[in-house]
């Protein structure tokens, strides 16, 4: 049972983890909880922080914070704790943990501000059954923003703030815009469930055990002989009705994206129009909430909007690894989110310029943008290669310590000679691959890579599908800023797995490519005002461990393909 548990916390990279450690935060800060019921009769748990001294009807803005890891007795229940995540079920009472390293990195309460976490239903204090980001969820983020927004202790402005799961929350509320919500800032979020789960009816690895791992959280109990009986009593609701439980495991096995269960749980179209101020982090070669849908959610909100974009796994803005180094690479998180806050949600003009995009490129470096994807001076293409493969033997697409025995599938390739200038793709690659598949239950596998003249190749991004009843499939391929280098080459190969990234079920059809194409979108005008930052300290490993794929000098040579359209143009 034990190595079962810390599978789904390891194996599966659930959006909680790693979470930072910490002990409760707020030394100058008084904790209380608070109990509210929303629209539906669920019964919604708080705790809030408040300055010492201020009284009942002092009032100032409130950041809210809306999540499954709010429990008392810790952020990540049996399977997390297994894992390294916070979990302590005795007394004393710890509240905030999880983000004590804001609230007091920050310092949000000499800055006058209030903190409350709120936990979702069916977790920590709050009744209901869970729903994985579904409408049950999406209300209760409404409802938390609406009293948080209309208490005798709050000013009416309500900011919101997160990682991973509590970042979606955020997204939950800029889609919702309740009154009061004035400013979400959300670290490393996942855009649609179904994506977070699925590519276009092929499971991540993680489809399967994700939910598991939220419904042992939500049947986790608060702290014995610590918490109020009422905390305990709600604490246990999902064990009272183990359906919450069964539902939440079994419901997310359709592998439907229309389905009315996927559907309720895309948050994009929620965001359109939105005019909340918004502050997003995402990792662009991250394996946790990957960026499935951030191109799509920049492009849907119509509110300010801010950015750090770069090459770094799940992580937050304030992160630093065991040798001090900041893992994103660039310093000034908690001064650069709170001026953020100040200005909407007290009206305080920013003394910083701050760039609306901080963007880290493939090479390290840091740069200003005012969008991004940044405006795209031309489209290259990418032919897709021609051929046959049997959808059976397994492949994966990066990572030097899973080859072998995993990566017998080579695949078909296609390869660029080598460039004569610096290409550098921004935004989200479509790949479009004509075929005859035998089943339509196909896996059909673009990558994209980055080989170099010594041929070592690096992975820059990757999609999927299922062939379908058709003869041809069009589908995005994760957005990235990568920079080819003088004499490297672009490839695209086809196969039929990525085994170290989605848990596709071979068909044993045998899929004929007749052809087909990548368009990716490169830029030769992409902002020269540097910003000060270092590489993130993920893009080491990635370049020298889990991004490389070991290609066959021999391949390339014998797969260069003059169809290839890359501009030599420069700014």
């Amino acid at each position: 049972m034990r190595i079962l548990l810390a599978a789904l916390c390891v194996a599966t990279a659930t959006m909680m983890c790693p979470a930072v450690a910490a002990a409760e935060p707020g030394s100058g800060g008084v904790w209380s909880e608070e109990y509210f019921t929303g629209p539906d009769g669920v019964v919604l748990h708080a705790d809030v922080l408040r300055s010492k001294g201020l009284g009942s009807t002092d009032r100032t803005p409130v950041i809210i914070s809306v999540g499954p890891y709010f429990n008392h007795s810790g952020q990540g229940g049996v399977a997390g704790a297994l894992d390294g995540i916070p979990y302590d079920p005795r007394i004393p009472v710890e509240h905030g943990t999880r983000f004590a390293d804001f609230v007091d990195g920050a310092h949000l309460m000499e800055r006058g501000y209030t903190f409350v976490t709120v936990d979702l239903r069916g977790t920590g204090a709050s009744t209901g059954c869970l729903d994985l980001t579904g409408p049950g969820e999406q209300s209760d983020v409404d409802t938390a923003v609406r009293w948080a927004a209309t208490q005798p202790w709050s000013t009416g402005k309500v900011g919101m703030y997160g990682k991973s799961y509590d970042a979606t929350t955020g997204l939950m509320g800029v889609g919702s815009r309740p009154e009061g919500l004035s400013a979400v800032v959300a670290q490393e979020p996942l855009y649609d469930m179904y994506r977070y789960l699925y590519t276009n009816g092929i499971g991540y690895l993680k489809s399967t055990v994700t939910p598991l791992f939220y419904s042992q959280i939500a049947a986790t109990p608060g702290v014995l002989f610590g918490d109020s009986q009422r905390y305990l009593d709600a604490s246990l609701y999902e064990v009272a009705h183990p359906n919450c439980l069964t539902d939440n495991v079994i419901e997310p096995l359709d592998r439907n994206p229309n389905s009315a269960y996927w559907t309720s749980r895309n948050l994009i179209p929620k965001l359109r129009g939105s005019t909340v101020p918004l502050f997003l982090t995402q990792g662009l070669i991250e394996d946790n909430t990957k960026p499935d849908g951030f191109t799509d959610a920049l492009d849907a909100v119509a509110g300010p909007t801010r950015a750090w974009i770069g090459m770094w796994d799940h992580k937050r803005g304030n992160d630093i690894d065991g040798f001090g180094r900041l893992e994103m690479g660039r310093a000034g998180w908690f001064d650069e989110v709170m001026r953020f806050y100040d200005q909407h949600l007290k009206g305080i003009a920013p003394s910083v310029a701050d760039p609306a995009f901080a963007v880290q490129s493939s090479d390290g470096t840091w740069r200003a943008e005012s969008s991004w994807p940044p405006k795209s001076a031309y489209t290259g293409i990418a032919p897709i290669p021609t051929g046959e493969y049997l959808d059976v033997l397994p492949a994966i697409g990066s990572g030097r310590t899973v080859g072998g025995i995993a990566d017998l599938n080579k695949g078909l390739w296609s390869v660029s000679a080598p460039l004569r200038v610096e290409a550098h793709l921004a935004g989200k690659p479509r790949a479009t691959v004509r075929h005859d598949a035998t089943s339509p239950n196909a896996n059909v596998v673009v990558d994209l890579y980055d080989v170099a003249p010594d041929n070592s190749s690096l992975l820059v991004t990757r999609g999927a599908t299922v062939a379908g009843t058709g003869t041809s499939n069009a589908f995005d391929l994760l957005p990235n800023d990568w920079k080819f280098a003088v004499g490297h080459r672009i490839a695209v190969r086809v196969t039929n797995a990525n085994a170290e990234w989605w848990l596709g079920i071979p068909s044993a059809a045998n899929v004929r490519v007749t052809g087909g194409e990548v368009s990716m979108p490169f830029t030769t005008c992409a902002s020269t005002q540097p910003l000060d930052g270092r590489p993130a300290v993920f893009l080491d490993r990635y370049r020298a461990s889990s991004g490389v794929y070991d290609v066959d000098a021999g391949l390339v040579a014998r797969s260069e393909n003059p169809a290839f359209r890359v501009q030599e143009v420069t700014c």
